[in-house]
């Protein structure tokens, strides 16, 4: 797999990982739990890290912000992971902690498998 198509395939993930982050930043519960201000604010830490190498078109530079950023973004997952059920058990909190798990899972490999 080429730089750039990993890129662009690691950019598509992150447009889920996009809509959760929108969709917890406006929930109502947000306004009342800071553990969930902090997921969504490290979410949109590792998407803005991104966005300047995605905009220059430069791989190497996003992929090394991918990599360097990935710990902390899995660390921002477990913690959502863990408070989701005492926040919400509405199926939309069920399923954006799906949708966040796997999208993050897959950009995780992505990133493994790929490692240069």
């Amino acid at each position: 797999m080429t730089n750039e198509s990993l890129m662009h395939q690691i950019d598509t993930l992150l447009s889920h990982v996009w809509m959760v982050r929108t969709f917890l930043k406006h929930s109502e519960e947000a306004q009342e739990d800071d553990e969930l201000r902090e997921v969504h604010r490290g979410l949109y830490d590792y998407m803005l890290a991104l966005g300047g190498p995605y905009r220059d078109k430069d791989e190497q530079a996003y992929l090394k912000q991918a990599r360097k950023k990935l710990t902390k973004l899995r660390r921002t997952v477990d913690l959502f992971l863990e408070v989701q059920p005492e926040i919400s058990s509405h199926t939309n909190f069920l399923m954006a902690a799906q949708s966040l798990s796997a999208a993050v899972g897959a950009i995780s490999e992505l990133l493994e498998v790929n490692d240069h």
